[in-house]
């Protein structure tokens, strides 16, 4: 343990990016400061990915219930229970939250010290009052949900954390912003009965995918009833008693229940001491080196906090690089694009690497395949629709894999393994699948892009 406010590292924020820095410093017998101000686990745990998939889940299970009679199942689809999906909810919550306060209150090495910090040195840190120092200083405050002006949350109008706490299922819902926050809130509104419609202001839904997700996911979407709308802006809002009037740039209106803005989430850089010290941002993102050094030697940033994409999992392959790299082990940096990407909606996306116009960037030629699901045996079963497409460089490996259907998140941790060890297509076929499952989707693709197809053509 530190000892008179004094430790190897300190850490700021223990969500997924600062309690795996904490964990991994001190296996490597560092004395740890990690500070929380909120509740440990941060965004990810408590109001992001683990109630969100929650929900997910419930959803799941309501159009199970709908569509039970498909399989030979009598069932029937009685309406959704709020309180009761809140239970199941924080039940989950609560559980993981209790798990990461023990696995933390067990680490000889690691004192959580509750409370607000800031930067007051490159090597110490003010915890409301009290200093905490540290050799290393690693910043893991995360990320908070964007705001449009106009759109600043309050009364019908939303983000995903006020969504979360809803009392009811809303009869009908404006999303503004159709990347992974909006596109997940619309699949299990509509799974529960609400009316929803989408509102993008680019060309595409899940724009930062492949073109290839995004008008798989469109057409999807449209078939389950979810009304989209592309290339549209919104001008401002009217609240009303009972619901809320949508202004579009084009002079339309839309009425709903309820209003979501899902237009990204920004770096809780603000009021941390950051520009005090010199530590530049970039848009309110720290800027970092690849070694996620700041412009401060000594003190690191992990995470949201860094540009990039905005993931749980890329805070927490960031806290324990920093950890090692801290330790003097020289660990390899992580890299984003090697990092997988799942949006779980109803169907789900996954992907890993590049898209096909990036790695026509990076390489000039490449070859793609796309693999359709309907000649999957699984996919059939669970009556699903999709694709996956492979993407490689000419007479390379494959660069990129996009992935759209019922589970195929589930299939993420093979492409990101395929895209980590540099793989060509004709090594990923010689993997064998067991059938019948999703997995052997990916190896139809690869077989195909090997130039030896055998349930798809060339």
């Amino acid at each position: 343990m530190g000892t008179n406010g004094k430790f190897d590292v300190v850490v700021v924020g223990g969500g997924s990016g600062g309690y795996s820095t904490a964990l991994r410093a001190a296996q490597l017998g560092l004395d740890v400061a990690l500070v929380e101000r909120d509740l440990l686990g941060g965004t990810c745990l408590h109001r992001g990915c683990i109630p969100t998939k929650a929900f997910l889940h419930a959803a799941e299970i309501a159009d199970g219930a709908r569509e039970a009679g498909t399989f030979g199942v009598r069932a029937a689809f009685g309406g959704i229970d709020p309180a009761a999906l809140a239970t199941f909810k924080n039940g989950v919550v609560t559980r993981l939250h209790r798990g990461l306060e023990g696995l933390l209150a067990a680490a000889d090495k690691i004192t959580v010290v509750r409370g607000t910090g800031k930067l007051v040195s490159p090597t110490s840190v003010s915890v409301d009052g009290t200093e905490l120092s540290g050799s290393a200083i690693v910043l893991a405050t995360g990320s908070v949900a964007r705001v449009l002006p106009g759109l600043e949350p309050g009364g019908r109008v939303l983000t995903s954390t006020e969504a979360l706490e809803l009392s009811e299922v809303p009869a009908s819902v404006v999303i503004v912003g159709g990347s992974t926050i909006g596109v997940e809130f619309a699949s299990l509104w509509k799974s529960f009965g609400a009316e929803v419609t989408v509102l993008e202001a680019l060309p595409r839904l899940v724009p930062q995918e492949d073109p290839m997700l995004s008008r798989h996911l469109e057409r999807a979407f449209r078939k389950r009833g979810i009304g989209v709308r592309k290339e549209t802006r919104v001008a401002g809002i009217e609240p009303r008693e009972e619901n809320v009037v949508v202004l579009l740039e084009s002079g339309e209106k839309i009425e709903a229940e309820y209003v979501l803005s899902a237009v990204g989430r920004a770096p809780a850089t603000a009021g941390i001491g950051l520009e005090e010290l010199g530590i530049v941002l970039d848009d309110g993102w720290i800027r970092t080196n690849e070694r996620l050094v700041t412009d401060v030697p000594g003190v690191y940033a992990v995470g949201d906090v860094v540009r990039g994409l905005q993931l749980a999992h890329r805070g927490f392959a960031h806290g324990i690089f920093v950890a090692e790299e801290i330790a003097g082990l020289d660990p390899e940096p992580v890299r984003d694009d090697s990092i997988p990407r799942v949006t779980y909606c109803d169907p789900e996306l996954a992907s890993v690497g590049l898209t096909e116009a990036e790695a026509r960037k990076r390489y000039g030629d490449v070859q793609t395949y796309e693999y359709n699901l309907g000649g999957n045996g699984r996919s059939q079963i669970l009556g699903t629709t999709g694709v996956v497409k492979l993407v490689r460089a000419i007479d390379g490996p494959v660069v990129g894999i996009h992935m759209i259907g019922t589970r195929m998140g589930e299939q993420s941790g093979e492409a990101a393994l395929t895209l980590a060890s540099g793989l060509p297509p004709h090594e990923l076929a010689r993997l064998i699948h067991a059938h019948p499952t999703q997995g052997e989707a990916l190896g139809e693709a690869a077989l195909a892009l090997a130039g030896k197809p055998l349930h798809s053509h060339p």
